[in-house]
């Protein structure tokens, strides 16, 4: 990833645990860790740098245990960010829909006729519209976080049900947990030839 795109992400993340630490309910580093996808110590990370410029101030309880608030200034930059990046992402589901319709296209061009979705996110659903361009069929869809939810009709399956299926193209359809989603599936024995994604 270029400089340009280590500084949207790091925003973006920012952006996110801003908006998780803005609601009502009291939210631990693991808590947040767990609702965005982010590793604990990753997380920690941002909450320091948050507090430290005091976007953010913490709620200590009984117990060793820590919240987090959002100060008005922290508030005020949620809202910069979020207006600042609306081009972001806006470009970004440009760039992923023709990302990921060009990976389509060249599967389908191997002689592939179906697929499997690892990832259930917004990108997954930008995915699912650039298969809908090609010949292509969404066989399964995979993500542990949210087994027995449905995507289009599809019902998810943890990951684990890619083990001894029929060997179709694994896609990771979620750019902010791409490399956890593949180290996972790497973890339950899956070839790395059958595991595609998307650069960006």
């Amino acid at each position: 990833m270029n400089e340009q795109g280590e500084k949207n992400l790091d925003a973006y993340r920012s952006f996110l645990i801003l908006s998780e630490v803005a609601g009502d309910e009291p939210l631990s580093q693991r808590e947040i860790s767990r609702r965005l996808g982010i590793a604990v110590g990753l997380v920690n990370s941002y909450l320091k740098n948050l507090v430290a410029k005091g976007f953010v101030r913490i709620r200590a309880f009984p117990k060793n245990r820590y919240s987090y608030l959002l100060t008005p200034q922290g508030i005020a930059e949620k809202s910069r960010l979020a207006y600042e990046h609306l081009s972001y992402f806006t470009n970004l589901y440009t760039v992923a829909r023709q990302d990921y319709l060009e990976l389509f296209r060249s599967l389908e061009s191997s002689g592939v006729g179906e697929v499997v979705f690892c990832g259930v996110d917004e990108v997954a659903e930008i995915a699912y519209l650039s298969l809908s361009e090609t010949g292509l069929k969404l066989s399964e869809i995979l993500d542990s976080s949210c087994v027995g939810g449905d995507f289009f009709g599809h019902r998810i399956a943890p990951i684990s049900a890619a083990v001894g299926d029929s060997g179709l193209p694994i896609v990771i359809t979620s750019l902010k947990r791409s490399r956890s989603l593949k180290e996972e599936l790497l973890g339950q024995g899956i070839s790395p030839g059958r595991i595609h994604g998307v650069s960006r």
